[in-house]
Protein backbone atom coordinates (compact mmCIF):
# COMPACT_ATOMS: atom_id res chain seq x y z
CA UNK A 1 0.00 0.00 0.00
CA UNK A 2 1.03 3.61 -0.49
CA UNK A 3 1.67 6.19 2.05
CA UNK A 4 -1.08 8.10 0.69
CA UNK A 5 -0.28 12.33 -0.14
CA UNK A 6 2.04 14.29 1.76
CA UNK A 7 0.72 17.91 1.67
CA UNK A 8 3.66 19.61 3.23
CA UNK A 9 6.25 17.39 0.49
CA UNK A 10 4.02 18.89 -2.27
CA UNK A 11 3.91 22.26 -1.15
CA UNK A 12 7.74 22.72 -0.69
CA UNK A 13 7.96 21.19 -4.12
CA UNK A 14 5.47 23.48 -6.09
CA UNK A 15 6.94 26.19 -8.18
CA UNK A 16 7.82 29.48 -6.20
CA UNK A 17 4.77 31.51 -8.04
CA UNK A 18 2.30 28.74 -6.76
CA UNK A 19 4.33 28.78 -3.61
CA UNK A 20 3.70 32.49 -3.22
CA UNK A 21 -0.22 32.12 -3.78
CA UNK A 22 -0.43 30.05 -0.91
CA UNK A 23 1.37 31.84 1.11
CA UNK A 24 -0.56 34.84 0.36
CA UNK A 25 -4.04 32.51 0.75
CA UNK A 26 -2.79 31.84 4.14
CA UNK A 27 -1.78 34.72 5.24
CA UNK A 28 -5.17 36.07 4.36
CA UNK A 29 -6.45 33.48 6.01
CA UNK A 30 -4.95 34.43 9.53
CA UNK A 31 -5.86 37.86 9.16
CA UNK A 32 -9.44 37.27 8.29
CA UNK A 33 -9.72 34.99 11.48
CA UNK A 34 -7.56 37.35 13.83
CA UNK A 35 -10.85 40.04 12.47
CA UNK A 36 -13.62 37.62 12.84
CA UNK A 37 -12.32 37.10 16.60
CA UNK A 38 -12.27 41.02 16.62
CA UNK A 39 -15.35 41.64 15.63
CA UNK A 40 -17.18 39.19 16.98
CA UNK A 41 -15.99 40.26 20.35
CA UNK A 42 -17.10 44.18 19.58
CA UNK A 43 -20.38 43.41 18.15
CA UNK A 44 -21.27 41.23 20.88
CA UNK A 45 -20.29 43.87 23.26
CA UNK A 46 -22.31 46.27 21.42
CA UNK A 47 -25.27 44.55 21.37
CA UNK A 48 -25.31 43.66 25.41
CA UNK A 49 -24.23 47.39 26.29
CA UNK A 50 -27.04 48.54 24.18
CA UNK A 51 -29.54 46.28 26.12
CA UNK A 52 -28.14 47.37 29.63
CA UNK A 53 -28.01 51.02 28.73
CA UNK A 54 -31.56 50.95 27.09
CA UNK A 55 -33.12 49.02 30.37
CA UNK A 56 -31.13 52.09 32.68
CA UNK A 57 -32.62 54.68 30.50
CA UNK A 58 -35.87 53.49 30.39
CA UNK A 59 -35.90 52.74 34.00
CA UNK A 60 -37.08 56.39 35.05
CA UNK A 61 -33.84 57.63 35.84
CA UNK A 62 -33.00 60.77 35.59
CA UNK A 63 -31.77 62.24 32.95
CA UNK A 64 -29.12 64.91 33.59
CA UNK A 65 -28.08 61.96 36.29
CA UNK A 66 -27.43 59.68 33.88
CA UNK A 67 -25.74 62.07 31.10
CA UNK A 68 -23.31 63.11 34.20
CA UNK A 69 -22.76 59.23 35.16
CA UNK A 70 -21.88 58.11 31.48
CA UNK A 71 -19.67 61.49 30.66
CA UNK A 72 -17.35 60.71 33.53
CA UNK A 73 -16.17 57.62 31.83
CA UNK A 74 -13.31 57.74 29.59
CA UNK A 75 -14.37 55.62 27.19
CA UNK A 76 -18.03 55.88 25.65
CA UNK A 77 -19.18 53.90 23.05
CA UNK A 78 -22.55 52.50 21.02
CA UNK A 79 -26.11 54.14 22.08
CA UNK A 80 -24.86 56.05 24.91
CA UNK A 81 -22.43 58.31 22.65
CA UNK A 82 -26.39 59.28 20.80
CA UNK A 83 -27.33 59.67 23.84
CA UNK A 84 -24.44 61.67 25.49
CA UNK A 85 -24.47 63.39 21.83
CA UNK A 86 -27.83 64.41 21.70
CA UNK A 87 -27.96 65.51 25.84
CA UNK A 88 -25.02 67.78 25.51
CA UNK A 89 -26.50 69.69 22.24
CA UNK A 90 -30.07 69.75 23.76
CA UNK A 91 -28.03 71.71 27.18
CA UNK A 92 -26.24 73.70 25.30
CA UNK A 93 -29.24 75.02 23.61
CA UNK A 94 -31.00 75.51 26.79
CA UNK A 95 -28.46 77.67 28.04
CA UNK A 96 -29.35 80.48 25.10
CA UNK A 97 -32.68 82.26 24.20
CA UNK A 98 -33.81 79.86 21.61
CA UNK A 99 -37.06 80.66 19.71
CA UNK A 100 -38.66 77.48 19.11
CA UNK A 101 -38.43 73.26 19.95
CA UNK A 102 -37.80 73.06 16.39
CA UNK A 103 -34.62 74.85 16.06
CA UNK A 104 -33.28 73.07 19.15
CA UNK A 105 -34.20 69.61 18.15
CA UNK A 106 -32.87 70.32 14.65
CA UNK A 107 -29.33 71.10 16.34
CA UNK A 108 -29.46 67.75 18.57
CA UNK A 109 -31.21 66.03 15.92
CA UNK A 110 -28.22 66.67 13.75
CA UNK A 111 -25.44 65.72 16.59
CA UNK A 112 -26.92 62.47 17.29
CA UNK A 113 -26.62 61.65 13.86
CA UNK A 114 -22.99 62.65 13.41
CA UNK A 115 -23.00 60.31 16.36
CA UNK A 116 -24.59 57.34 14.70
CA UNK A 117 -22.38 57.74 11.51
CA UNK A 118 -19.61 57.43 13.59
CA UNK A 119 -20.74 54.29 15.65
CA UNK A 120 -21.74 52.34 12.91
CA UNK A 121 -18.57 53.27 11.12
CA UNK A 122 -16.61 51.49 13.86
CA UNK A 123 -18.90 48.37 13.87
CA UNK A 124 -18.15 48.13 10.27
CA UNK A 125 -14.29 48.72 10.65
CA UNK A 126 -12.77 45.50 8.59
CA UNK A 127 -15.94 43.95 7.17
CA UNK A 128 -14.48 45.07 4.09
CA UNK A 129 -11.91 43.42 4.32
CA UNK A 130 -13.56 39.93 5.01
CA UNK A 131 -15.66 40.92 2.07
CA UNK A 132 -12.65 41.02 -0.21
CA UNK A 133 -10.65 37.94 0.97
CA UNK A 134 -14.57 36.48 0.81
CA UNK A 135 -14.49 37.33 -3.07
CA UNK A 136 -11.03 37.25 -4.62
CA UNK A 137 -9.54 34.27 -2.69
CA UNK A 138 -10.96 31.57 -4.67
CA UNK A 139 -9.25 33.26 -8.15
CA UNK A 140 -6.62 33.70 -6.52
CA UNK A 141 -6.55 30.27 -5.45
CA UNK A 142 -7.57 29.14 -8.98
CA UNK A 143 -4.32 31.14 -10.39
CA UNK A 144 -2.05 29.50 -8.83
CA UNK A 145 -3.68 25.95 -9.83
CA UNK A 146 -3.59 27.38 -13.13
CA UNK A 147 -0.43 27.73 -13.43
CA UNK A 148 0.52 24.74 -11.55
CA UNK A 149 -0.94 22.53 -14.62
CA UNK A 150 0.49 24.13 -16.88
CA UNK A 151 3.66 23.84 -16.06
CA UNK A 152 2.65 20.09 -15.13
CA UNK A 153 1.81 19.73 -18.52
CA UNK A 154 5.17 21.54 -19.77
CA UNK A 155 6.80 19.11 -18.28
CA UNK A 156 5.02 15.98 -19.14
CA UNK A 157 5.36 17.06 -23.11
CA UNK A 158 8.81 16.97 -22.44
CA UNK A 159 9.29 13.12 -22.15
CA UNK A 160 8.99 10.62 -24.43
CA UNK A 161 6.31 8.51 -22.46
CA UNK A 162 3.78 10.09 -20.33
CA UNK A 163 2.17 8.52 -17.35
CA UNK A 164 -0.21 9.55 -14.51
CA UNK A 165 2.02 9.14 -11.91
CA UNK A 166 4.68 11.53 -13.38
CA UNK A 167 1.93 14.44 -13.87
CA UNK A 168 -0.06 13.37 -10.23
CA UNK A 169 2.15 14.78 -7.95
CA UNK A 170 2.22 18.25 -10.19
CA UNK A 171 -1.65 18.47 -10.65
CA UNK A 172 -2.09 17.76 -6.80
CA UNK A 173 0.13 20.52 -5.68
CA UNK A 174 -2.02 22.86 -8.12
CA UNK A 175 -5.19 21.28 -7.05
CA UNK A 176 -4.02 22.92 -3.20
CA UNK A 177 -3.90 26.34 -4.34
CA UNK A 178 -7.75 25.74 -4.95
CA UNK A 179 -8.55 24.37 -1.60
CA UNK A 180 -6.25 27.04 0.09
CA UNK A 181 -8.42 29.52 -1.70
CA UNK A 182 -11.93 28.00 -0.46
CA UNK A 183 -10.38 27.66 2.64
CA UNK A 184 -9.63 31.35 3.16
CA UNK A 185 -12.97 33.00 1.27
CA UNK A 186 -15.26 30.45 2.89
CA UNK A 187 -15.12 31.59 6.84
CA UNK A 188 -14.58 35.10 5.45
CA UNK A 189 -18.15 35.19 3.76
CA UNK A 190 -19.71 33.55 6.53
CA UNK A 191 -18.78 35.62 8.79
CA UNK A 192 -19.00 39.12 6.48
CA UNK A 193 -22.77 37.84 6.47
CA UNK A 194 -23.60 37.26 9.81
CA UNK A 195 -21.72 40.44 10.97
CA UNK A 196 -23.25 42.88 8.81
CA UNK A 197 -26.84 41.21 9.65
CA UNK A 198 -25.83 42.21 12.98
CA UNK A 199 -24.90 45.69 12.40
CA UNK A 200 -27.86 46.26 10.64
CA UNK A 201 -29.76 45.40 13.28
CA UNK A 202 -27.39 47.57 15.71
CA UNK A 203 -28.09 50.98 13.42
CA UNK A 204 -31.83 50.10 13.23
CA UNK A 205 -31.94 50.11 17.55
CA UNK A 206 -29.88 53.21 17.23
CA UNK A 207 -32.13 54.91 15.06
CA UNK A 208 -35.10 53.90 17.05
CA UNK A 209 -34.04 54.87 20.37
CA UNK A 210 -32.25 58.02 18.34
CA UNK A 211 -35.77 58.71 17.28
CA UNK A 212 -37.48 58.22 21.34
CA UNK A 213 -35.33 59.97 22.95
CA UNK A 214 -35.22 62.91 20.55
CA UNK A 215 -39.38 62.89 21.34
CA UNK A 216 -38.70 62.75 24.84
CA UNK A 217 -36.29 66.12 24.50
CA UNK A 218 -38.88 67.44 22.11
CA UNK A 219 -41.46 67.61 24.45
CA UNK A 220 -38.82 69.31 27.23
CA UNK A 221 -38.22 71.58 25.21
CA UNK A 222 -41.82 72.75 24.21
CA UNK A 223 -42.39 72.65 27.95
CA UNK A 224 -39.90 74.72 28.66
CA UNK A 225 -40.26 77.75 25.69
CA UNK A 226 -44.33 77.54 26.96
CA UNK A 227 -43.17 78.23 30.94
CA UNK A 228 -41.02 80.74 29.73
CA UNK A 229 -43.56 82.33 27.42
CA UNK A 230 -46.39 82.71 30.23
CA UNK A 231 -43.44 83.92 32.74
CA UNK A 232 -43.17 87.13 30.13
CA UNK A 233 -46.76 87.19 29.65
Amino acid sequence: MGSGINFVDLILEASVLVQLVMLSLMGMSIMSWAIIFQRKKAISDALIEAKRFEQKFWSGIDLSKLYNEISSRSRVTGVEALFIAGFKEFARHKKTSFQSASIVMEGTHRSMRVALSREIEKLESSLSFLATVGSISPYIGLFGTVWGIMNAFIALGEVKQATLQMVAPGIAEALIATAMGLFAAIPAVIAYNRFSNKVEKLESNYINFMEEFANILHRQAATQIEAKANVSA
